[in-house]
């Protein structure tokens, strides 16, 4: 039993459970390509969002059942209640990018929540780094910002030319302040992709700590009564960040639709 112990506590770093950590690599072209336990999980949600989702939806059915029914529902909230009362007539033009996003980022986020790695320690008895939350990586986060980022610039010049979205940076202003409004503007537009990346990073990063280092409490105390108040912790803390990862799926995609619609209607 002590053996057992030490070995837990030896791996009680609450930070070994949301790093990335690399499973295998490969040569291509002359470099080693490393993939890690988040790229793999990135595959992974990719692979169920193109075989789940387009299987939910089919039919010609008027009303959908099951789970068809709860991501149509979904998708309609999303469009109705997010998408719609920001960018108007404009919403079809995008809904699509906006449905992409919210739904990439809540499969990565539930992916997150399920221990992959410990079940697969369970069944083999080996150690696996298999698994992982890849929000929880902030190159991850940053890499959706910044496809976001030329998204919100390419709908804004798609929708108002070159010109006319450039002009969108340098207002009517008195030209003197001119150079310093523009320049506002542009660091303006850097920022809104970085908190993005930020925000979501951040709440999913902690959230995974927590958990991880109130699991480790059991191993600490060694009694029933911290046993028992620790397993109630960590299922309330499961609970909660089962909500925070629908909540931030749900503020990045908010926030995106808001920043699609500064661009394209600049007028509001």
């Amino acid at each position: 039993m002590p053996d057992i112990y030490n070995m837990i506590l030896a791996s009680s770093n609450p930070l070994e459970h949301v790093v990335a950590k690399p499973l295998f690599s490969f040569h291509l072209f002359g470099y080693e390509c490393i993939i890690s336990n988040h790229f793999c999980m990135i595959i992974i949600a990719t692979v169920l969002m193109l075989v789940i989702l387009p299987r939910s939806v089919k039919g010609t059915g008027l009303v959908r059942k099951g789970f068809g029914n709860l991501i149509e529902s979904v998708c309609v909230f999303v469009r109705e209640e997010i998408a719609r009362p920001f960018l108007g007539g404009s919403t079809d033009k995008h809904i699509g990018f906006i449905w992409t996003v919210f739904f990439f980022i809540l499969v990565l986020n539930l992916l997150g929540m399920i221990p992959i790695s410990g079940i697969i320690r369970l069944i083999t008895g080996e150690t696996s780094h298999f698994g992982g939350a890849a929000t929880a990586n902030i190159y991850v986060t940053g890499s959706v910002a910044v496809i976001v980022f030329f998204a919100i610039h390419v709908y804004g010049i798609r929708e108002q030319g070159v010109i006319g979205y450039i002009k969108n940076f340098a207002p009517s202003v008195p030209w003197p302040i001119l150079p310093f409004i523009f320049t506002l503007e542009v660091i303006a537009a850097l920022v809104k992709p970085f908190a993005l990346a930020v925000r979501l990073f951040a709440n999913i990063f902690a959230g995974h700590v927590v958990i991880a280092a109130i699991a480790g409490l059991a191993v600490v105390f060694r009694s029933i009564p911290g046993t028992i108040g620790s397993i109630t912790a960590e299922v309330l803390i499961n609970f909660l960040e089962l909500f925070v990862a629908f909540l931030q799926a749900y503020i990045f995609t908010f926030l995106t639709t808001i920043f699609i619609s500064f661009a394209v209607h600049p007028e509001h």
